[in-house]
Protein backbone atom coordinates (compact mmCIF):
# COMPACT_ATOMS: atom_id res chain seq x y z
CA UNK A 1 0.00 0.00 0.00
CA UNK A 2 1.39 3.29 -1.11
CA UNK A 3 -0.82 5.64 1.20
CA UNK A 4 -3.72 5.36 3.00
CA UNK A 5 -7.30 7.50 2.33
CA UNK A 6 -9.81 8.59 4.74
CA UNK A 7 -13.11 7.94 3.83
CA UNK A 8 -16.62 9.54 5.25
CA UNK A 9 -19.47 7.67 4.73
CA UNK A 10 -22.64 9.90 4.08
CA UNK A 11 -26.05 8.54 5.22
CA UNK A 12 -27.02 11.90 6.47
CA UNK A 13 -26.69 13.17 3.15
CA UNK A 14 -28.21 9.83 1.66
CA UNK A 15 -31.15 10.48 3.56
CA UNK A 16 -31.58 13.64 4.06
CA UNK A 17 -34.09 14.58 0.60
CA UNK A 18 -35.89 12.01 1.04
CA UNK A 19 -39.47 12.89 1.14
CA UNK A 20 -40.84 9.17 2.44
CA UNK A 21 -39.68 9.00 5.83
CA UNK A 22 -37.09 6.02 6.83
CA UNK A 23 -38.49 4.87 10.31
CA UNK A 24 -35.28 5.68 13.23
CA UNK A 25 -34.78 1.25 14.01
CA UNK A 26 -34.25 1.31 9.84
CA UNK A 27 -31.71 4.36 10.22
CA UNK A 28 -29.91 2.87 13.13
CA UNK A 29 -29.63 -0.51 11.49
CA UNK A 30 -28.44 0.77 8.13
CA UNK A 31 -26.03 2.99 10.26
CA UNK A 32 -24.72 -0.27 12.70
CA UNK A 33 -24.08 -1.69 9.49
CA UNK A 34 -21.80 1.11 7.97
CA UNK A 35 -19.63 1.27 11.65
CA UNK A 36 -18.46 -2.29 10.30
CA UNK A 37 -17.01 -1.46 7.21
CA UNK A 38 -14.25 0.54 8.46
CA UNK A 39 -14.97 3.90 7.23
CA UNK A 40 -12.91 6.48 8.91
CA UNK A 41 -16.01 8.81 9.96
CA UNK A 42 -19.43 8.28 9.42
CA UNK A 43 -21.96 11.60 8.83
CA UNK A 44 -24.90 10.29 9.94
CA UNK A 45 -27.22 12.78 11.58
CA UNK A 46 -27.64 16.70 11.96
CA UNK A 47 -29.54 19.28 14.51
CA UNK A 48 -30.81 21.15 12.25
CA UNK A 49 -34.67 22.75 11.82
CA UNK A 50 -36.94 19.83 11.48
CA UNK A 51 -39.38 21.85 9.12
CA UNK A 52 -36.16 22.36 6.97
CA UNK A 53 -35.29 18.56 7.10
CA UNK A 54 -37.92 16.74 8.40
CA UNK A 55 -36.07 13.33 7.55
CA UNK A 56 -33.75 14.30 10.91
CA UNK A 57 -36.04 15.06 13.11
CA UNK A 58 -35.25 11.47 15.06
CA UNK A 59 -31.09 12.42 14.88
CA UNK A 60 -31.23 12.97 18.87
CA UNK A 61 -32.70 9.01 18.85
CA UNK A 62 -30.35 8.09 16.18
CA UNK A 63 -27.19 8.74 17.89
CA UNK A 64 -28.55 7.68 21.23
CA UNK A 65 -29.07 4.10 19.86
CA UNK A 66 -26.46 3.51 17.73
CA UNK A 67 -23.52 0.83 18.70
CA UNK A 68 -20.59 2.90 18.16
CA UNK A 69 -18.55 1.97 20.90
CA UNK A 70 -16.67 -0.77 19.68
CA UNK A 71 -15.89 1.28 16.14
CA UNK A 72 -13.19 2.74 15.03
CA UNK A 73 -14.55 4.59 12.95
CA UNK A 74 -15.60 8.44 14.04
CA UNK A 75 -19.06 10.00 13.99
CA UNK A 76 -19.99 13.82 12.11
CA UNK A 77 -23.30 16.12 12.94
CA UNK A 78 -24.36 18.50 10.74
CA UNK A 79 -25.28 21.98 12.64
CA UNK A 80 -26.54 25.21 11.37
CA UNK A 81 -26.14 27.01 14.08
CA UNK A 82 -24.98 27.39 18.13
CA UNK A 83 -28.70 26.01 19.78
CA UNK A 84 -27.71 22.61 17.19
CA UNK A 85 -24.49 22.27 17.99
CA UNK A 86 -25.78 22.57 22.03
CA UNK A 87 -27.60 20.01 21.61
CA UNK A 88 -24.63 17.93 19.36
CA UNK A 89 -22.10 18.21 21.87
CA UNK A 90 -24.33 16.31 24.52
CA UNK A 91 -23.68 13.21 22.54
CA UNK A 92 -20.27 11.77 23.79
CA UNK A 93 -19.88 9.60 20.50
CA UNK A 94 -19.98 13.15 18.29
CA UNK A 95 -16.30 13.59 17.07
CA UNK A 96 -16.93 16.02 14.88
CA UNK A 97 -19.46 19.00 14.46
CA UNK A 98 -20.06 19.70 10.36
CA UNK A 99 -21.19 23.78 10.01
CA UNK A 100 -21.97 24.11 5.93
CA UNK A 101 -19.98 27.96 5.22
CA UNK A 102 -21.05 28.78 1.77
CA UNK A 103 -18.80 31.49 0.35
CA UNK A 104 -22.03 31.64 -2.13
CA UNK A 105 -24.60 34.61 -0.09
CA UNK A 106 -27.82 33.59 -1.94
CA UNK A 107 -27.02 29.85 -0.68
CA UNK A 108 -26.29 30.55 2.76
CA UNK A 109 -28.94 32.37 2.88
CA UNK A 110 -31.12 29.19 1.40
CA UNK A 111 -29.29 26.91 2.80
CA UNK A 112 -28.93 28.07 6.63
CA UNK A 113 -30.95 31.81 6.63
CA UNK A 114 -28.30 33.44 7.23
CA UNK A 115 -25.61 35.66 5.70
CA UNK A 116 -21.99 35.02 5.56
CA UNK A 117 -21.21 37.23 7.95
CA UNK A 118 -23.64 35.83 9.75
CA UNK A 119 -22.55 32.42 9.36
CA UNK A 120 -18.94 33.61 10.16
CA UNK A 121 -19.81 34.64 13.27
CA UNK A 122 -21.68 31.10 13.75
CA UNK A 123 -18.83 29.83 13.18
CA UNK A 124 -16.37 30.92 15.80
CA UNK A 125 -19.27 30.73 18.25
CA UNK A 126 -19.90 26.98 17.22
CA UNK A 127 -15.61 26.63 17.59
CA UNK A 128 -15.19 27.77 20.80
CA UNK A 129 -18.32 25.22 21.77
CA UNK A 130 -16.00 22.52 20.49
CA UNK A 131 -13.12 23.33 22.31
CA UNK A 132 -15.32 23.74 25.56
CA UNK A 133 -16.38 20.39 24.83
CA UNK A 134 -13.68 18.01 23.41
CA UNK A 135 -15.16 18.31 19.43
CA UNK A 136 -13.33 18.99 16.59
CA UNK A 137 -15.44 21.48 14.07
CA UNK A 138 -15.32 20.51 10.10
CA UNK A 139 -16.30 23.50 8.41
CA UNK A 140 -17.56 22.63 4.76
CA UNK A 141 -17.03 25.44 2.24
CA UNK A 142 -19.95 25.26 0.31
CA UNK A 143 -20.54 26.07 -3.54
CA UNK A 144 -16.29 25.85 -3.81
CA UNK A 145 -15.97 25.31 -7.38
CA UNK A 146 -18.91 27.78 -8.28
CA UNK A 147 -22.89 28.47 -7.80
CA UNK A 148 -25.94 28.99 -10.17
CA UNK A 149 -27.17 32.34 -8.66
CA UNK A 150 -24.68 34.59 -10.54
CA UNK A 151 -22.62 35.51 -7.50
CA UNK A 152 -18.97 35.84 -7.37
CA UNK A 153 -16.73 32.60 -7.73
CA UNK A 154 -13.04 32.18 -8.85
CA UNK A 155 -10.74 30.03 -6.64
CA UNK A 156 -8.78 33.45 -5.02
CA UNK A 157 -12.14 33.63 -2.96
CA UNK A 158 -11.84 30.18 -1.95
CA UNK A 159 -8.13 30.45 -0.88
CA UNK A 160 -9.22 34.02 0.80
CA UNK A 161 -12.29 32.15 3.04
CA UNK A 162 -9.66 29.45 3.66
CA UNK A 163 -7.21 31.47 5.30
CA UNK A 164 -10.05 33.63 7.18
CA UNK A 165 -11.65 30.13 8.75
CA UNK A 166 -7.75 29.01 9.50
CA UNK A 167 -7.42 32.76 11.70
CA UNK A 168 -10.59 30.99 14.00
CA UNK A 169 -8.91 27.89 14.99
CA UNK A 170 -10.10 25.44 12.23
CA UNK A 171 -8.21 22.49 11.00
CA UNK A 172 -10.90 20.75 9.06
CA UNK A 173 -12.15 21.96 6.11
CA UNK A 174 -13.78 19.81 3.10
CA UNK A 175 -14.36 21.58 0.08
CA UNK A 176 -18.04 21.06 -1.07
CA UNK A 177 -19.38 21.23 -4.63
CA UNK A 178 -22.62 21.38 -4.01
CA UNK A 179 -24.15 21.40 -7.17
CA UNK A 180 -21.89 19.02 -9.33
CA UNK A 181 -20.09 21.93 -10.91
CA UNK A 182 -16.71 20.73 -10.53
CA UNK A 183 -14.06 19.44 -12.69
CA UNK A 184 -10.52 18.47 -12.93
CA UNK A 185 -9.42 21.89 -13.61
CA UNK A 186 -10.55 23.55 -10.89
CA UNK A 187 -10.75 20.48 -8.72
CA UNK A 188 -6.36 20.35 -9.16
CA UNK A 189 -5.88 23.98 -8.97
CA UNK A 190 -7.57 24.66 -5.40
CA UNK A 191 -6.28 21.39 -3.73
CA UNK A 192 -2.79 21.93 -5.33
CA UNK A 193 -2.15 25.84 -3.84
CA UNK A 194 -4.13 24.69 -0.72
CA UNK A 195 -3.01 22.10 0.87
CA UNK A 196 0.82 22.92 0.79
CA UNK A 197 -0.15 26.53 2.16
CA UNK A 198 -2.30 25.63 4.99
CA UNK A 199 0.11 22.46 6.29
CA UNK A 200 -1.79 22.57 9.78
CA UNK A 201 -5.57 22.28 8.12
CA UNK A 202 -6.47 18.96 6.96
CA UNK A 203 -8.59 19.37 3.65
CA UNK A 204 -11.05 17.17 2.55
CA UNK A 205 -13.40 16.81 -0.70
CA UNK A 206 -17.51 16.41 -0.82
CA UNK A 207 -17.79 16.27 -4.53
CA UNK A 208 -21.33 16.13 -5.71
CA UNK A 209 -21.37 14.34 -9.17
CA UNK A 210 -22.90 12.37 -11.87
CA UNK A 211 -21.46 8.89 -12.10
CA UNK A 212 -19.90 9.51 -15.61
CA UNK A 213 -17.91 11.95 -14.35
CA UNK A 214 -16.80 10.78 -10.58
CA UNK A 215 -13.60 8.98 -11.42
CA UNK A 216 -12.22 11.95 -13.62
CA UNK A 217 -12.76 14.17 -9.79
CA UNK A 218 -11.48 11.68 -7.75
CA UNK A 219 -8.35 11.13 -9.51
CA UNK A 220 -8.12 14.66 -10.08
CA UNK A 221 -8.38 15.58 -6.67
CA UNK A 222 -6.56 12.28 -5.28
CA UNK A 223 -2.89 13.32 -7.43
CA UNK A 224 -3.39 16.96 -6.24
CA UNK A 225 -3.28 16.13 -2.12
CA UNK A 226 -6.37 15.43 -1.10
CA UNK A 227 -6.31 12.06 1.01
CA UNK A 228 -10.16 12.66 2.32
CA UNK A 229 -13.36 12.23 0.56
CA UNK A 230 -16.47 12.51 1.23
CA UNK A 231 -19.18 9.69 -0.52
CA UNK A 232 -22.26 7.78 -0.18
CA UNK A 233 -22.97 4.49 -1.03
CA UNK A 234 -25.11 4.11 -4.52
CA UNK A 235 -24.10 8.45 -5.31
CA UNK A 236 -27.02 8.45 -3.01
CA UNK A 237 -28.08 12.17 -1.84
CA UNK A 238 -27.65 15.97 -2.56
CA UNK A 239 -28.61 18.82 -1.17
CA UNK A 240 -32.26 19.61 -1.25
CA UNK A 241 -31.79 23.16 0.11
CA UNK A 242 -29.71 23.46 -3.86
CA UNK A 243 -31.84 22.46 -6.28
CA UNK A 244 -35.02 20.27 -7.44
CA UNK A 245 -33.26 17.30 -8.91
CA UNK A 246 -30.55 16.03 -7.01
CA UNK A 247 -27.06 16.10 -8.16
CA UNK A 248 -25.86 13.08 -6.16
CA UNK A 249 -23.06 12.20 -3.57
CA UNK A 250 -19.72 10.60 -5.08
CA UNK A 251 -20.57 6.74 -4.71
CA UNK A 252 -18.84 4.93 -2.92
CA UNK A 253 -18.03 2.22 -5.14
CA UNK A 254 -16.48 4.18 -7.41
CA UNK A 255 -13.73 5.55 -5.09
CA UNK A 256 -13.25 2.14 -3.61
CA UNK A 257 -12.52 1.16 -7.50
CA UNK A 258 -9.86 3.85 -7.54
CA UNK A 259 -8.01 2.88 -4.54
CA UNK A 260 -8.18 -0.75 -5.18
CA UNK A 261 -7.21 -0.55 -8.67
CA UNK A 262 -3.99 2.00 -7.49
CA UNK A 263 -3.20 -0.14 -4.40
CA UNK A 264 -4.24 2.69 -1.92
CA UNK A 265 -5.37 1.64 1.94
CA UNK A 266 -8.87 2.15 2.50
CA UNK A 267 -9.36 0.19 5.70
CA UNK A 268 -12.10 -1.26 3.92
CA UNK A 269 -13.78 -4.59 5.35
CA UNK A 270 -15.15 -6.04 1.80
CA UNK A 271 -17.17 -8.20 3.36
CA UNK A 272 -19.36 -5.73 5.73
CA UNK A 273 -18.81 -3.39 2.49
CA UNK A 274 -20.82 -5.58 0.81
CA UNK A 275 -22.81 -6.42 3.52
CA UNK A 276 -23.67 -2.32 3.66
CA UNK A 277 -24.21 -2.32 0.31
CA UNK A 278 -27.25 -4.78 0.40
CA UNK A 279 -28.68 -3.47 3.35
CA UNK A 280 -28.90 0.11 1.35
CA UNK A 281 -30.74 -1.69 -1.50
CA UNK A 282 -33.73 -2.78 1.32
CA UNK A 283 -33.48 0.87 2.98
CA UNK A 284 -32.93 2.71 -0.08
CA UNK A 285 -36.11 1.28 -2.43
CA UNK A 286 -34.74 3.23 -5.32
CA UNK A 287 -31.11 2.02 -4.53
Amino acid sequence: MNTTVKITECPRDAMQGLKEFIPTHKKIEYINQLLKVGFDTLDCGSFVSAKAIPQLVDSTEVFEQIESSNSKTKLLAIIANSRGAEDAVKHKNITYLGFPFSISETFQQRNTNSSIAESLVRVQEIQNLCVKNNKELLVYISMAFGNPYGDDWNSEIVIKWAEKLRSLGIKSIALADTIGVSNQENISYLFKNLIPAFSDIEFGAHLHSTPETAMEKIEAAYNSGCKKFDVAIGGLGGCPMAADDLTGNMATEQLYAFLVKHNINSGINNIEFEKAQQLAKIIFPTH
